[in-house]
Parts: structure tokens; C-alpha cells; sequence
């Protein structure tokens, strides 16, 4: 079946030049102008990626990023003339997947497309009980979260590819560009900002005090490492 994307932008020039596009990539494209209808061909159209640019009147893109985080965790990747580096992580951080900037290519805009949908695909399940770290980390991968001190805490598929790699190279320092080119893909392997990024939010959710990490370590210049809990 074709992958449905959905363009949200308030020029009708840029929807043009990017559904021609990708169109040609046989993906099946839908549109918007604004937010509000944004959200409610998310709602009933069900797309499964939305481009989004962020500057839009009346509801921006971070807004409307916000109100479908509200009702769909489909991927977003949002579109802006900005290379801010503040107005990326704020995306990042209202649950973007993913960000190009204005003027883009269409070569760049259908490699971005294919590594998103790519990491949206359901991982393979593991089989068994929750992997148990110590007594106050457990893992279940199947259900794709984490217990931390007790407590359930969902995993966005992303960070849970960036943790399934660390846990099952425990004990081992993985490159910074080995980490991007398996959870993001060959094209970010130079994206260390958007590493840290990630590696901040499983520190948030995991570690019972993330300035202080237990689990997930720095080796700096290098990479990350995954406490070995096998030695316990």
C-alpha cells in the first residue's frame, strides 16, 4: 500500500513543488493550509507522516505539532526557513521526529521521508520477561517501556531503538556515528546534536538523577556506553 503523507504549509507554491515530488516517489499526498486543517486531516485521514511547517498564521507549527501529540503520535517532520538551532530542539522536544530547513531538496526531503518511516516501523518484539537492570531499572521491550523505580514510562519508538541498541552492546563504548547510522540511518551519522538530544530524554525518563547518569555513560569524544548490569 502507498504511504500516505500529509503537507501542511500556507503556500500553496511549496505544496505544489512538494507533492510533484513526491508523487513521483509514489507516495499518496494530502493537503492542508493551515493548522486547524492540519489536525483534522490527521484525524480523518490518518496519514502516516505529516510535514509540517512552522511558520504559519493564525496556529504555528509548533502549536499544531502540539495538538496532534495530542490526539496521534504519527511521525512529524517539521519544515522551516529557520536553521535556529533553539527552534529545532523546541520541535524536538514537542515530538518532532525530524526537521529540514528551507530551501531543501527533493533528494533531501525523500531521504528524510524514507529514514522516518523507517524508524516508525514496529521492531521486532522480544520474546519473554522484562529485562530487570538492578532494583530500580527493568526493560520491557515488547511493550516498549520502561519501569523506573516503579513506575511505567512509555517509550517514543525512537528512544526506544536508541535503548535497544545501547542495552544490547552493554558494557561497550558505541560510536556517536555508529548510534545515528543504526536509529536514524546513514544520513545522520554527522548528527551528534540530535544524539544528545535523545540520549537526554532516555536520561530523563531512566536515570534517577540524569546529571548524574547510572545507566546510560559519556565516554567522551567517543560515544555512549550502557552499564554492564551482566557483572552484578
Amino acid at each position: 500500500m502507498k504511504k500516505r503523507i500529509l503537507v501542511v504549509d500556507d503556500e500553496p507554491r511549496i505544496r505544489r513543488f512538494v507533492r510533484m515530488n513526491l508523487d513521483l516517489e509514489g507516495y499518496e499526498v494530502t493537503e492542508a493550509d493551515d493548522g486547524l486543517a492540519a489536525l483534522n486531516k490527521v484525524r480523518d485521514s490518518l496519514p502516516d507522516l505529516v510535514l509540517l511547517d512552522v511558520m504559519m498564521p493564525d496556529m504555528d507549527g509548533f502549536e499544531t505539532l502540539e495538538r496532534i501529540r495530542e490526539v496521534s503520535s504519527v511521525p512529524v517532520i517539521m519544515l522551516t526557513v529557520k536553521s535556529d538551532e533553539d527552534d529545532r530542539i523546541r520541535g524536538l522536544d514537542l515530538g518532532a521526529d525530524d526537521y529540514v530547513t528551507k530551501p531543501f531538496s527533493p533528494r533531501e526531503l525523500s531521504s528524510r521521508i524514507r529514514a522516518v518511516l523507517r524508524r516508525a516501523e514496529p521492531a521486532k518484539p522480544s520474546a519473554g520477561e522484562p529485562l530487570i537492570i538492578d532494583e530500580d531499572l527493568a526493560i520491557d521491550f515488547p511493550r516498549r517501556e520502561v519501569i523506573a523505580r516503579g513506575e511505567h514510562v512509555k517509550l517514543r519508538p525512537t528512544e526506544y531503538r536508541l535503548l535497544s541498541h545501547l542495552v544490547e552492546n552493554a558494557g561497550w563504548i558505541v560510536p556517536q556515528e555508529t548510534l545515528l547510522a543504526k536509529v536514524w540511518g546513514p544520513e545522520y551519522r554527522d548528527d551528534n546534536q540530535l544524539l544528545r538530544l535523545y540520549i537526554t530524554y532516555l536520561r530523563k525518563k531512566i536515570e534517577p538523577d540524569p546529571s548524574t547518569p547510572r545507566y546510560i555513560l559519556t565516554e567522551r569524544g567517543v560515544g555512549y556506553r550502557f552499564v554492564d548490569y551482566r557483572k552484578k
